[in-house]
């Protein structure tokens, strides 16, 4: 008999995470104008309106209601029946200038000395249970509302799915946090009204078992395919009927899904959101810089969970804290604090140089804002800016930049790692 722990996903639909997008897409869009904005923006979402708010202190001019409604027409809010579209949709922008007070704490002369823009602690977490070290339990959560979001735009199959869904999985587990096998998938879909509802439970429940759950097997290795088994407890629309969805069935909200964005609930969570703010707020920040030791400590084989804090004053640069808990599963003879001294060592963890290191003043946060800040493959792209630098490229009467998105998931400092502690 093992034990089981169970995490969840949202879709791109929930009205929490199109929140989460219009923020995230508002602060993209000043980032393509400046880069040195600073940004904390709020967004609520309820039926057929949309309130953006918050402080910012830029250079740029931003047409707030242009870019709310692009977010909601690509999440795919697009029908009045949904009473709450793209076309139809009301939008306030209350957005203000950042408090002096603030940012008198992060500016400085000298760039490297970049003050926190808060107090908090940040964790990053990573494990060996899936290829890109992520928990199984969120990663296959994230997976299966991915590809039914891709099924839903493709049109040929399950024409019936509307935007808002949530998954829930759970996993049963060995000693050590080995997956045995997977217990149970939860799926709630909005969906179409149906003539009968019998008819529709059962459709839709087949659907999930013949189309979508083949879809999500075929991306995975064959190690945990093998955690699929004739005992797994499926249970799709549990309520019966999920027609109204969306923000019209739910206010959405910035920032309440931080666990969906991080582990399911493995590890540990400082409690600040990440979407609508710049990196000089180290809750974002520092919490990617966590993410990125920790992964690359796993992936250096110096342990094979690693759990990382990060904790900062307000206006200050250097950490106040800052711990590594391998929970007994470390492969070096030292400590876990002695772990921490040495990755200390390496790592510059002043906000500057976290911000340098990622590239987190370019325009690549709203891809974070939906299915997880982690686990995802990071990747170089050209990106259109509206300003011009020494990175920046003409093509005709557009500017470009290749920027990176999801950086703090390379495994770049494996290698030094490895050296460090002679692995």
């Amino acid at each position: 008999m093992g034990y089981y722990f169970t995490s969840e996903s949202v879709s791109e639909g929930h009205p929490d995470k199109v929140a989460d997008q219009i923020s995230d897409a508002v602060l993209d869009e000043i980032l393509r104008f400046d880069p040195t904005s600073k940004v904390a923006c709020e967004t609520l979402v309820t039926t057929g309106l949309v309130v953006v708010a918050g402080e910012i202190r830029t250079n740029a001019y931003v047409e707030i209601q242009d870019v709310a409604r692009r977010v909601i027409n690509k999440i795919g809010y697009n029908k009045s029946e949904y009473q709450f579209d793209a076309q139809s949709c009301g939008v306030l922008s209350a957005l203000h200038g950042q408090s002096n007070d603030i940012f008198q704490g992060v500016k400085r002369e000298a760039d490297e000395n970049q003050g926190a823009g808060d107090q908090g602690m940040m964790f990053g977490f990573a494990c060996k249970e899936t290829e890109n070290y992520m928990p199984l339990t969120i990663d296959l959560s994230h997976i299966l509302l991915k590809e039914l979001a891709a099924i839903r735009r493709e049109g040929k199959k399950m024409t019936y799915l509307r935007p808002d869904a949530k998954s829930q999985v759970t996993v049963e587990y060995g000693e050590g946090w080995k997956p045995l096998r997977i217990d149970t998938i939860v799926i709630s879909t909005q969906h179409d009204e149906f003539a009968d509802d019998e008819t529709m439970q059962k459709r839709i429940k087949e659907d999930v078992l013949n189309i979508l759950i083949p879809r999500v097997k075929k991306q995975l290795p064959a190690r945990l395919k093998r955690l699929f088994d004739d005992k797994l407890n499926l249970y799709v629309n549990p309520t019966g009927k999920f027609v109204i969805g969306g923000p019209h069935g739910d206010t959405g909200v910035t920032g309440r899904k931080i666990i969906v964005d991080t582990y399911g609930g493995r590890g540990a969570h400082g409690g600040g959101a990440f979407s609508g703010k710049d990196s000089s707020k180290v809750d974002r920040s520092a919490a990617y810089a966590a993410r990125h030791i920790a992964k690359n400590l796993v992936a250096a084989g110096i342990c094979d969970q690693a759990l990382v804090q990060i904790a900062y004053a307000i206006g200050k640069a250097e950490p106040v804290g800052f711990y590594i808990n391998t929970d007994g599963t470390s492969h070096v003879r030292m400590s876990d604090a002695e772990i921490a001294l040495k990755v200390k060592e390496l790592v510059n963890l002043k906000p500057y140089f976290i911000v340098k290191r990622f590239g987190l003043t370019n325009p690549i946060f709203e891809e974070t804002a939906s299915y997880g800040h982690f686990g995802r493959q990071p990747e170089t792209r050209k990106v259109e800016v509206y300003y011009e630098d020494k990175d920046t490229f003409h093509e005709g009467d557009h500017i470009y930049k290749n920027v990176e998105f999801f950086g703090w998931e390379k495994l770049d400092l494996v290698d030094e790692l490895k050296t460090a502690f002679g692995c």
